[in-house]
């Protein structure tokens, strides 16, 4: 997906389960954070990157992983609960930028080596933006539903 679909997406689906701007804010830089972490294609050279795109920093088991460990650190420092909220919000903005990669393409599941998913569009098409408008439609319908 193109970095506007995932940082729609994720605001949204965000805002709809948290109803906190901060923590949204917080989700939609996280879902950019796993493409920020492999640089771009003009630093490394196009071959480099493509043969690295979708690697560890894809890999959902270490923001899981890291997302357990703030848990535990928060029983500690419990004592500024807005920080661990922001932090484990961009960890979650980071796993939701891996399921929507996994609609598009492959991505890392269990082992950073073993890859699923499946391809319902091509990155930057419009059914991938048609894609991104029912899936808000969907959460904003869910919410109204809710709210009854």
């Amino acid at each position: 997906m193109k970095w506007v679909s995932h940082i729609t997406l994720t605001a949204t689906i965000a805002y709809a389960v948290s109803a906190d701007p901060m923590c949204t804010a917080a989700a939609a830089v996280g879902a950019v954070l796993p493409d920020k972490i492999e640089g771009a294609p003009g630093s490394v050279g196009w071959s480099t990157w493509r043969s690295r795109h979708r690697g560890w920093s894809h890999w959902p088991m270490l923001y899981l992983a890291l997302i357990g460990g703030i848990a535990h650190a928060r029983t500690y420092f419990f004592y500024d609960t807005a920080f661990f909220a922001v932090l484990t919000w961009l960890l979650i903005g980071a796993l939701l930028h891996i399921a929507e990669d996994a609609v598009c393409g492959k991505v890392p599941f269990l082992y950073p080596t073993q890859k699923v998913g499946i391809r319902l569009f091509t990155v930057g098409s419009f059914r991938e933006y048609l894609f991104v408008l029912v899936c808000i439609v969907v959460i904003y319908a869910v919410q109204c539903l809710l709210r009854i």
